[in-house]
């Protein structure tokens, strides 16, 4: 395969998204669903145009999903504008602590007991299919920073949370793989789960907060906040945090999607009311408006702000854009990736799999969660439903690839993520706009 032929590819799905984008939106169905049957279409299996070596491409598939990752958390925490006291919060807390355990305990134990896998290899698929994901979940997560409803709000909390929450896990599965019978649970419980989460969501939140507040700073200083670079400020900050992170050993997932909350956090700051709507929704900044005189570079009744809420409003609203575009172009790559090797790939247990992950152990776990006010029982269904695999389990099924698999766990695993995360694709891809009108239908009526 030649860069011209996955050009050609990436150009011809973009293409036909944009051109039946008018249909798509009134079918009940995602648009990765239909990214994910173009990948069927065009892999080996099909017109043979495309074809794909998992263990051959394992090393760059790392580092694109990852970086696919890292930005969708950290616009999803850039999101995230209500403050850390917020109820809200210890939701999608939960979902990504107790619940996600829970889930990652109950497939390891299917995977061993009704499968026959090894407890190392057990974990590790489980660990791997455990987190929900920040960028296939995108419907089912707030639309901007205004959307404080609590299925949406947890469920980004959750999608934001527990990618890295789940590293420690997946470091589990491989020392129980690697390292059977020496004594490292000490050090894998205060080195891989208290020092790396803590530190890394210490760090992030901390360094998006101080150069969320620097920036506007100095920008009100020099009295350039028209017309200064935000995707550059949103990269660097991406960057920053990860690599901090991760020299400090903490967990870099984690620290970029803290970073994007702490920004937040600063735009926060710059309403004299904590309620006032959102910076970017009162300044809208035009197209250009980096190339244009500062009185036409924004719209929006900016006489009744100060200069902090406007500098923080374009700020906000350029990054958000910025990282839409990107979050949707990874989508649509990377799901289509996952059509192209799928039947190649296919794992006919799969099925029993994703129907005790997604009907089982992840609803009942939501409902037992104990914040009583919170979240009625309607809520809660949806919230243990909308469980959403994707590109977060293949990042970490190809980290784990590149870390000394042997061949025969390497195919299981393999087999087993990319099919539960293809199914998670169609099935909650078709069940999610459907379920999420009857929400908005009923939110309405009360």
């Amino acid at each position: 395969m030649t860069f011209i032929v996955w050009l050609a590819m990436l150009g011809a799905v973009l293409l036909l998204l944009a051109l039946s984008s008018s249909y798509l939106r009134w079918m009940p169905v995602t648009s990765s669903v239909v990214c994910l049957g173009l990948g069927v279409a065009l892999g080996a299996r099909g017109l043979g145009l495309v074809q794909l070596d998992m263990t051959q491409a394992s090393v760059w598939m790392e580092h694109l999903t990852e970086v696919a990752v890292l930005f969708s958390l950290f616009f999803t925490g850039l999101k995230l504008r209500l403050p850390l006291q917020n109820r809200r919060w210890w939701a999608a807390s939960y979902l990504a602590g107790p619940v996600m355990v829970a889930c990652i305990a109950g497939v390891s134990a299917l995977l061993h007991f009704g499968l026959g896998m090894a407890w190392g290899g057990a974990v590790l698929v489980a660990a791997i299919l455990a987190p929900t994901d920040p960028v296939l979940a995108t419907l089912v997560q707030v639309v901007d920073a205004q959307d404080s409803d609590s299925v949406r709000f947890s469920l980004s909390g959750e999608a934001g949370l527990n990618d890295g929450v789940a590293f420690p896990f997946v470091l589990l599965g491989l020392l129980l793989l690697n390292h059977p019978r020496q004594g490292w649970l000490s050090g894998w419980l205060l080195e891989d789960v208290l020092w790396a989460v803590t530190a890394g969501l210490l760090c992030g939140y901390w360094l998006g907060r101080g150069l969320g507040k620097l920036t506007l700073y100095l920008r009100l200083q020099n009295d350039d906040s028209t017309v200064s670079p935000n995707d550059y400020l949103a990269l660097a900050l991406i960057a920053i945090a990860y690599v901090v992170a991760e020299a400090i050993h903490g967990y870099g997932f984690l620290a970029v999607f803290a970073a994007g909350a702490g920004l937040r956090q600063a735009e926060v700051r710059t309403s004299s009311d904590p309620q006032d709507p959102a910076a970017e929704h009162l300044v809208q900044p035009v197209v250009g408006h980096q190339h244009v005189a500062p009185e036409h570079a924004v719209k929006g009744d900016i006489d009744a702000l100060d200069s902090k809420q406007i500098a923080a409003g374009i700020m906000l609203g350029d990054m958000l854009a910025f990282g839409s575009l990107i979050e949707r172009a990874m989508e649509v790559f990377l799901v289509t990736l996952i059509g192209v090797v799928l039947l190649d790939h296919w794992d006919s247990r799969s099925l029993i799999v994703a129907a005790v992950l997604f009907l089982l152990l992840r609803p009942l776990s939501v409902l037992l969660m104990p914040l009583p006010g919170l979240l009625n029982v309607r809520q809660r269904s949806l919230l243990g439903w909308f469980g959403i695999r994707g590109i977060g389990s293949l990042y970490y099924l190809f980290y784990a690839l590149n870390h000394g698999l042997e061949a025969d766990i390497a195919r299981q695993a393999t087999n087993l993520v990319l099919s539960v995360v293809a199914l998670s694709i169609v099935v909650h891809g078709i069940s999610v706009q459907p379920m999420l009108t009857r929400y908005e239908s009923w939110k309405q009526r009360r």
